[in-house]
């Protein structure tokens, strides 16, 4: 009997890029989520760590900053791992915690805009990941 034969179709080096932009994304939201964390427990340890700014529109009290960024920290860690795992639920989640991450690092600007600029750029690239990456059905990152 013979063989049918598919015909080939040409690599889309879109999706290695992609694919390769989700592991790395994943990996650093689980990184993003360890550093709040560590950011959260110094804001509200000693909150004397950072400058004091004095007229700041988007002033918030340290403490409450740290317990914000320390929440969103642990929940990326678990949402990183599941990016990791391929759930889906893990890339929406993903994109969301990176967004409010985003927008918490903007409102730290003043206190210490290197780390704040940096952290912009990491929640960016997992944002442009995430959104961009297709897994194929029943397949991990």
């Amino acid at each position: 009997m013979a063989q049918q034969t598919q015909p080939i179709q040409p690599h889309d080096h879109r999706n290695d890029w992609a694919t390769g932009g989700a592991v790395f994304a994943g990996v650093l939201l689980l990184v993003n989520g360890i550093l709040h964390i560590f950011q959260g427990i110094s804001a509200i340890a000693a909150d004397d760590v950072w400058a004091r700014i004095g007229i700041y529109v988007y002033k918030v009290s340290l403490t409450g900053w740290g317990i914000i960024v320390l929440i969103v920290g642990v929940i990326a860690v678990v949402v990183g791992a599941g990016i990791l795992k391929g759930f889906d639920w893990a890339r929406v989640l993903g994109i969301v915690l990176a967004s409010l991450s985003l927008i918490a690092q903007f409102l730290f600007l003043p206190y210490a805009p290197i780390w704040s600029f940096i952290m912009i750029a990491i929640d960016v690239f997992i944002i442009w990941a995430l959104a961009v990456y297709r897994p194929a059905p029943g397949s991990t990152v």
